[in-house]
């Protein structure tokens, strides 16, 4: 890790005692966490040298197997009731071997209690995937971060990049999600959410789940500001939610005074009912602990109502990922 990545986890540690320590019995859904063990050798992102280019910068800190245990103790005090793995760009060639995997620790730790694959909707093979995905019994959604342009000032409405969520060989894959009855997780930098509405509007019988609350950036006010018109512009169709995770800037301190504008835009945007809050443990543990993410969460939204409060935590990513009594039940505290 990074000398100012190593402050910045320092710096938001100091102010965990303060920071969102009430309503602690709060049931909490985690709505996108992942799993590793690098002794299968199936994570090339986290082996070697980091990739270049990644949106946290030096993620070498995170390179070591987390698996359920490593994930219960990172939770301290938190009553989470519910944890939604989400794919971890296991290796590519083998997305199936990933999913067995999941459903091998769900079977023996019981943890996660849904599941997001992996598939890349514009590959020839799409169909049968999708098919193979949606048999297993924890799976309820996949993602595939389409491509984008680096720079914002590429993008331009109808651009067509190829493998970007306006390639009609992406949409063709996608549309094959509504007979299995699945939903798409989206990972997309701000600029291109108007692609995201596009689709959506397109396909209105297929929900998205935007992952990382857009992907906001940095915490300058002219880049809120577009990713706040980006944001409403997907607002505006019904069939898309939002997952608030993934606040990180490198190089800087996560506090509730950095993030709290994301979060409240976020819900004033979409709604209490459209909104749902996950760690995105472990990367995510770059900035800020597990227990300090959802400790900062509860601080931000201390003065909602109870019912939206509850909704955001717990609610609405049971009903997203269809969790039920029997799993919820059986989570690890």
């Amino acid at each position: 890790m990074s000398d100012a990545a190593t402050d910045a986890v320092r710096d938001t540690e100091n102010h965990t005692r303060t920071a969102g320590c009430a309503d602690d019995d709060l049931p909490i859904v985690d709505a996108h966490h992942h799993y590793w063990d690098l002794a299968l050798g199936k994570h090339p992102w986290l082996a070697g040298e980091p990739i270049p280019n990644h949106r946290y910068g030096d993620y070498s800190a995170i390179s070591t197997t987390f698996l359920p245990a490593d994930y219960r103790r990172a939770a301290g005090r938190q009553r989470i009731v519910g944890n939604v793995y989400v794919e971890a760009e296991w290796d590519p060639t083998d997305p199936l071997g990933e999913t067995r995997w999941v459903h091998a620790i769900a079977e023996r730790e019981g943890t996660p209690h849904a599941m997001v694959a992996q598939a890349w909707l514009d590959h020839e093979d799409a169909p049968a995937l999708l098919a193979a995905q949606a048999a297993f019994p924890l799976v309820r959604a996949v993602r595939h971060k389409p491509k984008h342009f680096a720079d914002p000032s590429d993008w331009r409405p109808g651009h067509g990049l190829p493998g970007s969520m306006l390639c009609p060989r992406f949409r063709a894959g996608y549309a094959r999600l509504a007979d299995h009855g699945l939903h798409f997780e989206l990972q997309t930098v701000f600029w291109h959410l108007p692609d995201a509405a596009d689709l959506a509007r397109a396909f209105p019988h297929i929900p998205i789940v935007v992952n990382h609350a857009g992907v906001p950036g940095d915490r300058r006010p002219q880049t809120l500001a577009r990713w706040n018109a980006a944001m409403a512009t997907l607002a505006d169709c019904p069939n898309v939610s939002v997952k608030i995770s993934g606040l990180g800037v490198p190089g800087q301190a996560w506090t509730i005074e950095a993030n709290a504008r994301v979060v409240r835009d976020t819900i004033a945007l979409f709604g209490a009912q459209r909104c749902m809050f996950a760690s995105n443990y472990p990367v995510d543990g770059l900035f800020r602990s597990l227990e300090g993410i959802f400790a900062d969460f509860k601080a931000i939204t201390a003065e909602l109502p109870p019912a939206d409060r509850r909704a955001l935590f717990h609610d609405n990513a049971r009903a997203v990922y269809r969790l039920h009594h029997w799993e919820e039940t059986h989570a690890h505290r």
